[in-house]
């Protein structure tokens, strides 16, 4: 499938619209999960396309967003790296903020075609950098915003692995977190904090407080 052809479904399927907490950055977005899901299924098929995550402004890349408008002082002239980006929306923020690079990771084809279309919208330029090794710390990268990844058992392992070895080459890692299962435990400091509407289609509940923590490596 070519690219212009994940634009065409994106457009198609969801509607323009401002994150609650971030309203400087509109986002292609859906109105509902499960129609989502289906369709993507259907008309994607044979593409081994994960869930549509790509389509929702999660609490937690909302959190590091706002953060990141906030505190311009800390992003500007950096290399910062939205991993799983989702959307990216943490990397618009950061392009917005004055990023010397704002960078998106996210495995998932639809979501780059997202995360493209999400940037030229909001006129700023946001580059594709996969993380395709996680057994060593990245490189020319100052920040990375983690938002909402430590859902799933295995793979939170993996990552927290990963953050930590990056913080340890001298990287700056924030971790926003909603009050998922699998966030790390050690060498977490909290330094901000939002309360972040959400939508019953995707959370149990109205609002999620989302923690942003800046990560060390354990003593």
């Amino acid at each position: 499938m070519k690219e212009s052809d994940f634009e065409e479904f994106i457009r198609s399927q969801t509607v323009l619209a401002k994150a609650s907490i971030v309203p400087e950055i509109e986002l292609y977005l859906a109105t509902e999960i499960t129609p989502l899901w289906q369709i993507t299924e259907e008309r994607l098929k044979g593409g081994n396309l994960p869930p549509p995550y790509w389509a929702f402004a999660w609490p937690g890349g909302q959190a590091l967003a706002r953060y990141a408008l906030d505190h311009p002082e800390e992003i500007k002239d950096k290399r910062v790296l939205d991993f799983g980006a989702g959307g990216g929306i943490a990397a618009i923020a950061a392009a917005k903020a004055g990023a010397k690079a704002a960078l998106a990771d996210d495995i998932d084809l639809l979501a780059q075609a997202a995360i493209r279309m999400n940037a030229a919208h909001n006129n700023v330029k946001v580059d594709i950098h996969r993380v395709m090794d996680m057994d060593n710390a990245i490189k020319k990268v100052d920040l990375i915003f983690a938002g909402d990844v430590c859902y799933q058992q295995a793979m939170s392992a993996i990552v927290s692995r990963w953050l930590y070895l990056c913080v340890a080459e001298g990287v700056r890692v924030l971790i926003a977190d909603p009050g998922r299962a699998y966030v790390p435990t050690e060498g977490m400091k909290e330094i901000a904090r939002y309360e972040v509407p959400t939508s019953r289609d995707l959370e149990d509940r109205d609002s999620r407080t989302v923690i942003i923590s800046e990560l060390s490596v354990p003593e």
